[in-house]
């Protein structure tokens, strides 16, 4: 696939980024494409050369908001026995909540309105996609009954996004490594653990 230019990338970041700050000071239906071009510093029609309308902006600007996120999480970070590191698991996802917290308002606005299920939609493709091979490989069982992949994908983003949310609606009160830690004991005690999931101490 070719990539894309510089120039390009950097102009669409703009375009993101006003979209994401305009979020946090508008309402979304009063926000407009002159709005956006004018926060990113662009006439509309370098906009339009990049996204058909605000509609386009939106639907992309979820994976704009999580790439961050996304770059941060490791691959292979599963060893044989179906065992991960939970050290290795805990710096993980403590690089989520931190990075998260940066855009606190604008996670509060996605978690709390309309657009909430695109921003889980969006998550759950990208973890379906990027741990595909490593749920294939975990074979994550129920006595001698195969839990469907999918299944686990949507609990783990589920808890992730209601634990996340607790925490930036109460300010958060504990330190992100200290969620991170909770977070995995809550679902290694009470959710994979019993199919054959191990987090090791070790």
């Amino acid at each position: 696939m070719k990539k894309e230019d510089l120039r390009v990338i950097k102009t669409k970041q703009a375009i993101f980024r006003a979209f994401v700050d305009l979020t946090l000071e508008k309402d979304l239906a009063t926000i407009t494409v002159q709005d956006i071009a004018q926060r990113a510093l662009i006439n509309r029609s370098t906009f339009y050369s990049h996204f058909k309308d605000k509609q386009d902006v939106l639907d992309q600007v979820f994976a704009f908001a999580l790439q961050p996120l996304l770059g941060s999480i490791e691959d292979n970070i599963v060893e044989a026995g179906n065992v991960i590191r939970e050290q290795r698991l805990e710096q993980v996802v403590t690089k989520l909540f931190l990075q998260i917290q940066q855009e606190k308002k604008f996670y509060l606005i996605a978690f709390k309105g309309r657009n909430n299920l695109i921003l889980m939609s969006t998550f759950k493709q990208f973890m379906a996609e990027r741990f595909a091979d490593i749920f294939s490989r975990l074979q994550v069982k129920d006595g001698t009954q195969l839990i469907p992949n999918d299944f686990i994908i949507s609990y783990l983003v589920t808890t992730f996004i209601s634990t996340v949310y607790w925490w930036l609606e109460n300010d958060c009160p504990l330190p992100a490594e200290q969620m991170a830690r909770i977070m995995i004991k809550l679902i290694s005690s009470a959710g994979l653990a019993v199919y054959q999931f191990k987090i090791s101490r070790d």
